[in-house]
């Protein structure tokens, strides 16, 4: 679960990273995938695991275009202003948008892809795990190795990485940074996408459900530190394992305080987070 939470908070510390806004429909978005990704499931029956090839794109494209046509206009009726604050009420008020609508067309019930490894276990030496949580963990390492050299060694990825530093001079460079925002939303879409397909086959899909992990994603990503990968999948791991650790020994509510604790506790020993920098990318 931590390292699913990391991958949820990639598309979120990228998205803040290179358009400095944030973007409070990230979880209305993981619940769209979710939704997209069970009903995918239930009228195909192939893995969830297999739709991602379709959900990612499909979701991709969501971002790209929402970005294009409802929040480029904000930012350009804001383009010289850093951390555009307008922005921040229409990702709001999309979240909100997209819960309704989806309460609308998929109802209100609750439920899963029971797939045959859903109540599988597997034996890893003298520890026993649930299959699909592993199976979870796998893909979210894999496409964090993937997102990170995706960032690191091609050419759009160095051109996020620079409209991120610094967009007009970027801009003077040569970059389209109206094109760049848009695969920027997209990319922190779509990862979402590959979130959902990890978590159908044992984690219940609901139109509020993207909530639930709407703040620990915010955690995270102040956690590990902002623009940082590998910060965002070793926070996750942190929220993760307190949670899981501390649920055997106190009440939910005093995990989810502990949670907050550990979070306060060290950001008041490194502001940045554990991998942040003080400089941006």
């Amino acid at each position: 679960m931590g390292c699913i939470y990391g991958l949820i908070a990639l598309g979120l510390t990228l998205i803040f990273g290179i358009m400095k806004i944030i973007n409070f429909a990230q979880g209305a978005l993981l619940m769209l995938s979710m939704m997209v990704s069970y009903w995918l499931w239930a009228a195909t029956g192939l893995s969830p695991y297999i739709l991602v090839i379709i959900v990612a794109p499909v979701m991709f494209l969501i971002g790209y275009v929402s970005e294009r046509f409802l929040i480029k206009p904000v930012l350009d009726a804001q383009k010289d202003v850093r951390e555009p604050v307008s922005v921040l009420l229409l990702t709001a008020a999309f979240a909100i948008v997209l819960e309704n609508l989806c309460l609308m067309v998929f109802g209100a019930d609750y439920v899963m892809a029971k797939t045959s490894f859903s109540t599988q276990t597997l034996a890893l030496g003298s520890v026993t795990v649930s299959a699909a949580r592993f199976y979870g963990l796998l893909i979210a390492l894999v496409v964090a190795a993937i997102f990170y050299m995706f960032l690191k060694y091609t050419q759009t990825g160095r051109n996020l990485r620079a409209t991120g530093q610094d967009r007009n001079a970027a801009s003077l460079m040569g970059i389209d940074i109206t094109k760049t925002y848009a695969i920027a939303f997209g990319i922190g879409t779509a990862l979402l996408a590959v979130a959902a397909v990890a978590l159908i086959p044992f984690y219940y899909v609901h139109p509020s459900v993207g909530s639930v992990f709407m703040t620990k994603a915010f955690i995270v990503v102040v956690l590990g530190g902002l623009g940082s990968v590998p910060g965002a999948i070793l926070g996750g791991v942190i929220i993760g394992l307190i949670e899981s650790i501390a649920a055997q020994y106190m009440t939910a509510t005093l995990t989810a305080m502990l949670v907050y604790a550990v979070f306060l506790l060290v950001l008041f020993i490194k502001p940045t987070g554990i991998f942040g920098s003080p400089y941006e990318w």
